[in-house]
């Protein structure tokens, strides 16, 4: 039987297992963290009914997700800087992007996967090639093991990618600093007023807020700033008082009730440098192994994409291992030239979307381009 390798569970990786396990074809998924609730897995997420959706249909998993969805999720505010409304859109209750939390949606996906089919705590310490197409991965704690299929599913600093390409992130152009505002209604109402009930865009020359309301009242927030690099070094995090000072300084001029999603932040703040991989990624193909989800084609959230096409990646690497029986060659190949023009869009969707966002008559790019989606 050929044994098939994933590392990392993520949502890509987790989709392609249970898309395999639906077609009757065992994998193991191999993961760092000790256990699913080693770390917290991230705020909202928009599922589109044209990738992530279908993801969860071929899983035979559309009924269960349809349980977990933030009713009234994808209402949309986008503001200027000086907290003017300049759209707003309500949930207009037809699912083509509903929201849901990141965290419930990956334990809807280990929860539909057999016993034993992800190993936590398995750190990939190397990764070789043995010839043809197997491979031997070592980790830092527990056995070796060969596979004859080895699927990179470790997110943007991936393990696996160098057995296949050379290209490592590169820095975006803009960083987050992420925060909380917990209980909203009750605790922050002027910050839950100015989120409202879904996605907030707020948004000038250089930098703006994105964030959302998550189904337990909270708020979660990203300011966006376009800074150096190594902007987040000048910053002492470790004492939000200071960190909250030194980013509010970077809104200087920016109206006060937007400036109180940094001031009422609850607990830490949280720097996120935004990397990339080069936007048409892509690798000759190599015997027996491939990446999906953000070790294939890491991007910028700017397009709302990157959850979704790594489900859509498992989805059709399953399908096509399914389809290839015996002939993982094949199977790989199919999947590879679907996946390379799919995550190329994607990705300059997300470059340019990034660009407008930030623009100096911020936020007009972005409504234009929601007055383009509207007329269509």
């Amino acid at each position: 039987m050929t044994t098939i390798s994933i590392v990392g569970a993520g949502l890509g990786g987790l989709t392609l297992a249970r898309v395999l396990h639906v077609h009757g074809i065992p994998a193991t998924v191999y993961e760092l963290d000790e256990s699913p609730s080693a770390r917290t897995q991230g705020g909202m997420l928009d599922i589109h009914d044209y990738n992530g959706q279908v993801a969860l249909r071929e899983a035979h998993l559309f009924e269960r997700f349809q349980a977990i969805i933030h009713a009234g999720g994808e209402a949309t505010r986008i503001l200027d800087r000086h907290n003017t409304v300049r759209r707003e859109e309500a949930d207009d209750g037809e699912g083509g992007r509903p929201e849901v939390d990141r965290g419930r949606l990956r334990q809807l996906l280990l929860d539909s996967l057999p016993a034993g089919a992800v190993q936590w705590g398995r750190k990939v310490g190397g990764v070789r090639a043995l010839g043809g197409g197997r491979h031997e991965l070592t980790f830092a704690g527990g056995p070796a093991v060969t596979t004859d299929v080895l699927v990179g599913a470790d997110g943007a600093w991936s393990r696996i990618r160098p057995l296949l390409s050379g290209a490592v992130p590169a820095y975006a152009g803009v960083s987050f600093v992420e925060v909380d505002l917990r209980d909203a209604d009750t605790r922050h109402p002027g910050p839950a007023a100015v989120v409202g009930t879904g996605m907030l865009f707020a948004l000038g020359p250089g930098k703006g807020f994105l964030a959302h309301r998550e189904p337990d009242g909270s708020l979660h927030i990203y300011a966006a700033l376009t800074v150096p690099q190594d902007w987040a070094s000048t910053v002492d995090f470790t004492d939000p008082g200071k960190a909250k000072a030194a980013l509010v300084e970077q809104y200087a001029g920016w109206a006060p009730e937007l400036q109180a999603l940094i001031t009422e932040a609850d607990g830490p703040l949280v720097p996120r440098p935004i990397t990339a991989l080069p936007i048409r990624h892509r690798w000759d193909r190599v015997p027996g192994v491939t990446l999906v989800g953000d070790a294939a084609h890491l991007m910028s959230p700017f397009a709302g994409e990157g959850a979704n096409l790594a489900m859509l990646d498992g989805a059709e690497l399953g399908k096509a291992i399914a389809a290839h029986p015996g002939d993982v060659e094949a199977a790989l190949a199919a999947y590879e030239r679907d996946l390379f023009p799919r995550s190329a869009e994607a990705a300059r969707e997300a470059a340019d979307n990034l660009a407008l966002c930030f623009e100096d008559n911020a936020p007009q790019g972005l409504l234009d381009r929601f007055a383009a989606l509207s007329a269509q």
